[in-house]
């Protein structure tokens, strides 16, 4: 579809506005093209033989008294177009940005991983921003201008015609000029904001990472990263401002040559007679008037390329297709109870199409209750086996059943409402304790939500803090230790009281006092419930119903712990080498 079509979906429902905006243009357009007229019958007034007279005195009152009702009109008109434009384009312009938003939230993680955090960012905010000053400013003025423009054209040939034939012989070569550097510049600014998009996501992982950088010293190699970047984006921006300082140029000689010879000509027709001293003044006063929008369209015509060149990467993320989500999304299955049973049948997996499969027929079964351990080395495909059972990614080959159900027939909302994730990075939100773990079911009272601490082993460090589950903590949870967070995000889970958990390496960045109280907290949460752990320390997970062994994205052992010890082949080794490595003996 056409990205003027597109921008005009999101202001069509607001047409009533827009055509009443565009009706306030026209009859602003239109008092700005009557002043001329009014001016005019006040010049011949005052230049007339009967401006000494009585009827000459009141005639000059009446005229100037028609200037002030035509500039409050004028006035108030530019209000209703101002005011009504300006709704209209903020209105679509939000539009936009929340579908671009819910679109990037339902996008799966493929997405993600093919593109960095940085570009998205500018997406939806330099992009979108570009587009919102454009529709405010750029398009308003476009429409104002034009139709300035074309009505005082028309009063042109009505007060001469062979002037306006003069000036109607420079606009092809304007049009012509404009429509060359129309394409330069759009390229340009589509250039400008991939820069700044490339700026953005060097800032954002510059400073999320400020920790790795400051330990390695790296302060002055990432200043001179970003400065080249920077440097890009100010090379892009002045070849941009190029294109636009010789274009407005350009025009303005152009219009000076056609303006300097009508004013020749014109004086030369009221020397013969042809033309009163009035109407040249008319004439060469609307000539002036209507010169500011033709002036106005060439310098808004570079800023109406660099939205549409901010459009097309909007609208490029749009059309992004989500493959977590199917087309029929709607008609899949509800679940409203969850046994916990999950099946995998000779599953396998690509990140993308035509590359090396992350994982490859895998096979085995978790009944209701059990918990599932894996291990094996890293990259070895463990974290992509669990992402696939909340459909973060979708499978290859082969299909992965829950209660008896394959999980792509189940809607995508309620098979993830039942499944609960604390990640091995965990992330809080700023903002309360209390609001990050209510973030796992926004409905839950105060005493769910303490209930749901006490369990995780949350409760008791919370309490004392100042001010409790009030207590306020940084982005990404500073000011909190990597324990702590960790129980928090289990009590986030607890909460939303999940029939599957998973736990992707929860405790493998802790200590052992917190793993310890944070595996306490993981025993009680398991009971009852089906629990998939992906497990860097062995010792936590000597007690699970299952462990599967994954290398290179194969299952190549499994059974309970102390059967894969008894077969002495790859777990055995796991276990050793970590034993041996622990300075207490504990794995």
């Amino acid at each position: 579809m056409d990205l003027v079509t597109r921008i005009y979906q999101y202001l069509k429902p607001y047409k009533k506005r827009l055509i009443m905006g565009i009706i306030s243009m026209l009859f602003h357009s239109f008092f700005t093209v009557f002043f001329v007229r009014v001016f005019q019958n006040l010049i011949e007034t005052i230049i007339s033989d009967i401006a000494q007279t009585e009827e000459g005195f009141t005639t000059l009152t009446w005229i100037a008294l028609a200037m002030i009702v035509v500039y409050f009109l004028k006035g108030l008109s530019y209000y209703g177009q101002k005011y009504l434009i300006s709704y209209v384009a903020q209105k679509a312009v939000r539009d936009i940005r929340d579908d671009l938003y819910k679109h990037l939230q339902n996008l799966s993680l493929n997405f993600y991983s093919q593109h960095q955090t940085g570009e998205i960012i500018s997406r939806v905010t330099n992009d979108v921003n570009q587009l919102q000053g454009a529709i405010v400013k750029g398009a308003v003025s476009t429409v104002y201008q034009f139709f300035t423009f074309v009505g005082g054209l028309g009063y042109l040939f009505y007060l001469n015609y062979r002037l306006t034939f003069l000036l109607i012989l420079v606009l092809p070569l304007m049009s012509y000029i404009i429509s060359r550097f129309n394409k330069k510049i759009r390229k340009v600014s589509h250039r400008v904001q991939v820069k700044i998009a490339d700026v953005s996501d060097i800032l954002q992982e510059t400073l999320s990472a400020v920790r790795v950088v400051k330990s390695f010293g790296r302060e002055d190699f990432e200043y001179d990263r970003f400065a080249r970047q920077n440097d890009a984006n100010f090379r892009a921006k002045m070849k941009n401002t190029q294109y636009s300082a010789v274009l407005t140029p350009s025009i303005e000689f152009l219009a000076s040559i056609a303006i300097t010879a009508i004013l020749w000509f014109g004086g030369l027709e009221v020397m013969r007679g042809n033309m009163l001293p009035s109407e040249l003044i008319a004439f060469f006063t609307l000539l002036l008037t209507i010169t500011n929008p033709l002036k106005s369209l060439t310098n808004l015509n570079s800023t109406l390329q660099q939205a549409l060149a901010s459009a097309e990467r909007i609208f490029e993320t749009m059309d992004v297709d989500n493959f977590a989500v199917d087309s029929d999304e709607e008609e899949k299955k509800e679940l409203s109870t969850v046994k916990g049973e999950v099946i995998f049948e000779n599953v396998s997996f690509s990140y993308f199409e035509k590359e090396e499969q992350i994982l490859s027929g895998i096979n085995f079964s978790a009944a209701p209750g059990e918990t599932v351990a894996l291990v094996g080395p890293s990259g070895a495909g463990k974290t992509t086996l669990i992402d696939l059972i909340p459909r973060f990614y979708h499978p290859s080959s082969g299909q992965i059943l829950l209660d008896g159900i394959n999980i792509r027939d189940i809607k995508l909302s309620s098979l993830r409402s039942h499944i609960g994730i604390v990640p091995q990075e965990t992330l809080l939100f700023s903002g309360t304790l209390q609001e990050n773990i209510a973030y796992g079911n926004l409905k839950a009272g105060k005493d769910q939500i303490i209930r749901a601490a006490k369990m995780a082993n949350a409760h008791e460090f919370i309490a004392d803090f100042e001010d409790g589950y009030e207590t306020e903590v940084g982005e990404r949870g500073v000011g909190l230790s990597g324990g702590q967070k960790q129980r928090i995000a289990i009590a986030r889970a607890i909460l939303k009281n999940p029939a599957l958990l998973i736990f992707d390496e929860a405790t493998s960045a802790l200590d052992i006092e917190s793993e310890n109280q944070v595996q306490e907290a993981l025993n009680r949460v398991m009971q009852d419930r089906t629990t998939f752990i992906i497990a860097h320390r062995l010792s936590t997970i000597k007690n699970a119903d299952k462990i599967l062994v994954i290398v290179e994205g194969e299952v190549h052992e499994r059974g309970k712990h102390s059967e894969l010890l008894e077969n002495q082949s790859i777990y055995y080794d796991l276990y050793e080498n970590q034993l041996n490595k622990s300075p207490a003996g504990e794995v």
